[in-house]
């Protein structure tokens, strides 16, 4: 009876990773995503330089792991898809950088829709994750904005107009019925805008007739208001004085109140919309009191038709900030030699995990102890402090940061300059 064959066919494991990579080889098939290698996202320069990386970094796994001494049992499409997920990681980390740069500035601009990688579609935005964005105060100008409108100074809130027909021994008037009844009639510029909403009301003007000849005539404010009386005394044309125009507001602003605190008695009461007229009006009161009114929109409704939009529908947190995938022909020597890392650290992590399956490997009267576990801890701490490094770089060059730089070496500048001679003429 021979002796069975016991030679094994192969020497070598059946899966092991070539010492160079294949340009040919980077396909749709090679790549769990394909985003690089989009012909309908990307030039055809920008796809064979991704598809010249990824076949690059195949010799560099192979060596690094020790393939010219032992099998590496992984194969070439494990590494592209590795370079990819590392281009994809080290884009990722980028724009969460710019982000932070560019979201106050680009609260309410116009966002963009993305297809499933990430990408943006039917937009003609023009890869503004690359672009440097033109600071305009951003955030702090909507909330400005929302205290000018409280305060009269312009504003976005719309302020409108209306009236109520004042009638002869009646105190009491509903502005918020008179408000709703005429919204509802549709002849006003607030028509359907009220419905159920409780308005808020700005202003109501409601005061006694005042002579405004008093300002400049012989009542024009001598021992009343201030120190009017070198100013109001006397006519225009017989002094001469040159004043800022805020002091002449400010004498206005004061000279009308001591005539509704000193002279006039008449007044109003505003409680939950209700106008109580003071006093009881008579035959010789207006016929007609005029109101200022807001109607207060929720935080997210739409700008009115015909009213400028305030970008609501815009860019409102990273979510919507229209950054796409760095191209890769933007990424340069630096961004290109992370990637590398990072794709050798992946690597390092799936050849662990396949030498995980088989803790020992049995031979005649011995074992041998495969790596798995300690490959796998190796390539999580390289992944974390690759990530922490360059989020550490990307924090320390943020603009707010960078103007601080700017302010030291100003600062430094001035102090060395106080150490040259002065008063020294060189010929």
């Amino acid at each position: 009876m021979a002796l069975p064959n016991l030679q094994p066919i192969s020497k070598s494991s059946k899966s092991i990773l070539a010492a160079a990579g294949n340009v040919a080889n980077v396909t749709t098939s090679s790549l769990p995503f394909g985003i690089y290698i989009s012909a309908d996202h990307w030039t055809n320069e920008q796809i064979d330089m991704f598809k010249k990386g990824a076949a690059d970094q195949v010799s560099y796994v192979y060596r690094r792991l020790g393939g010219d001494v032992l099998d590496i049992e992984i194969v070439e499409n494990q590494v592209y898809a590795a370079y990819e997920e590392a281009t994809l990681e080290y884009s990722y980390l980028v724009n969460l950088h710019q982000s932070k740069n560019a979201l106050s500035i680009a609260l309410g601009s116009a966002t963009g829709k993305f297809d499933s990688k990430g990408n943006l579609t039917g937009s003609n935005l023009d890869h503004p994750e690359l672009k440097y964005p033109e600071y305009k105060l951003g955030y702090a100008i909507r909330v400005g904005q929302a205290y000018s409108t409280i305060a009269d100074m312009n504003g976005t809130e719309n302020v409108y107009s209306a009236s109520i027909d004042v009638k002869e021994l009646v105190q009491d008037y509903d502005l918020q019925a008179a408000i709703s009844s005429s919204a509802a009639a549709g002849n006003v510029p607030y028509a359907g805008l009220v419905g159920n909403k409780r308005v808020n009301i700005k202003k109501v003007y409601y005061k006694s007739p005042a002579a405004s000849w008093n300002f400049y005539g012989y009542f024009g404010g001598l021992n009343v208001v201030g120190n009017l009386s070198t100013y109001g005394q006397y006519a225009d044309d017989s002094t001469f004085e040159i004043i800022p125009a805020w002091q002449n507001k400010l004498q206005a602003m004061a000279y009308e109140d001591a005539l509704k605190t000193r002279i006039s008695d008449w007044s109003y009461q505003l409680r939950n919309n209700k106008l109580r007229l003071f006093p009881t009006p008579t035959s010789t009161t207006p016929n007609k009191v005029w109101f200022l009114f807001t109607i207060p929109d929720t935080t997210f409704e739409e700008d009115p038709a015909g009213t400028p939009a305030n970008g609501n529908n815009g860019v409102n947190n990273l979510n919507t900030l229209p950054f796409e995938n760095l191209p890769y022909d933007a990424i340069n020597s630096i961004g290109k030699q992370w990637i590398r890392r990072f794709c050798l650290s992946l690597c390092k992590e799936m050849l662990g995990h396949i030498r995980s399956k088989f803790a020992t490997i049995p031979i005649p009267n011995e074992a041998v102890t495969l790596n798995g576990p300690a490959l796998l801890s190796e390539a999580k701490a390289e992944q974390k402090e690759l990530r922490d490094e360059l989020m550490k770089i990307l924090d320390d060059t943020t603009y707010d940061k960078l103007a601080a730089k700017d302010l030291t070496i100003a600062e430094n500048a001035a102090k060395t300059l106080n150490y040259a001679p002065n008063l020294i003429f060189v010929g």
